[in-house]
């Protein structure tokens, strides 16, 4: 005899009735891109475009912050357009100028000394003499070269120029061609073998004043006109040219308000090397001439 079901107990067309359907579990229908889990290069090239641009952008903003932080901190190129300091650079008419890298750091822990090299903005208006700026007139233009200048791209607006230290704050320099030794520092005549006495025999040819006013054929001691004694003030030094006949340095503005000496504080910096042309690449010495 079949069971009978108990008084109560579900029977199976109850459960059936409770059960979801067999649909109710159907998984929904598959989108376009879970069918496609790749991607195409239709759908990469815009992305990969973005991300190309991107990357350009920061290397970009990141060369010219370094390169800023470089020529504002650590060093600067110049070029040398004129003779003042031949032989040591060269800036002659139909020659390469010299291009040169300056040291920043140096004067940031301590001041320049005797024999340095210098690049240093003209102090006063009596340097700025034959001086024309690199700017344009155009206002679009010269705030173009304004932010050149910045990262190294144009060169800066103020008179740069470059000769060597020859006596610092609180000594005495001055040269009499009477007494036939030069120029002195605090009385004692200098050591200057960076000065070539062959070129300044040639420069005699466009500077008289270069001669003994005695025989008229031989070099004068101060290869130029006496002057001082001048005592420099402590944070100025007294500069020179190398090339002694062709250089308007400190001896020719001895009538300005600072009596021809330049501040430390218009130094840019310390000549190091001479970058271009090849042919003279290699450093610049600092010879001391009061040793």
């Amino acid at each position: 005899m079949p069971d009978t079901p108990r008084h109560g107990s579900p029977t199976d067309d109850d459960l059936g009735a409770d059960r979801p359907d067999r649909n109710d579990f159907r998984e929904p229908e598959a989108t376009e891109s879970s069918n496609r889990p790749w991607r195409s290069r239709a759908d990469a090239a815009p992305a990969k475009k973005r991300s190309v641009l991107r990357e350009t952008v920061i290397i970009v903003i990141s060369v010219l912050v370094l390169t800023w932080i470089l020529q504002t901190f650590i060093g600067r190129q110049y070029v040398i357009p004129s003779e003042s300091m031949e032989n040591t650079l060269h800036g002659c008419a139909g020659c390469t100028n010299d291009r040169i890298v300056i040291d920043k750091l140096s004067y940031r822990f301590g001041d320049p000394e005797p024999g340095d090299v210098v690049v240093f903005k003209g102090p006063t208006s009596s340097w700025d003499e034959g001086w024309t700026s690199p700017r344009s007139s155009n206002t679009v233009v010269r705030g173009l070269q304004d932010g050149l200048s910045w990262f190294g791209f144009a060169p800066p607006d103020e008179n740069d120029l470059v000769k060597r230290v020859v006596a610092v704050g609180g000594q005495t320099v001055q040269c009499r061609n009477a007494d036939k030794v030069g120029v002195t520092v605090n009385g004692k005549p200098l050591s200057e073998p960076y000065v070539d006495r062959s070129l300044q025999q040639q420069d005699t040819t466009i500077n008289p004043g270069l001669l003994d006013d005695q025989d008229g054929s031989t070099l004068n001691s101060c290869l130029g006109a006496d002057f001082g004694p001048i005592t420099i003030p402590e944070g100025n030094v007294w500069v020179m040219g190398d090339n002694r006949g062709n250089s308007a340095d400190s001896r020719f503005h001895i009538t300005d308000e600072l009596r021809g000496t330049v501040p430390i504080s218009d130094i840019r910096g310390k000549v190091r090397f001479i970058i271009y042309p090849f042919s003279r690449i290699g450093g610049v010495g600092s010879d001391n001439p009061q040793k």
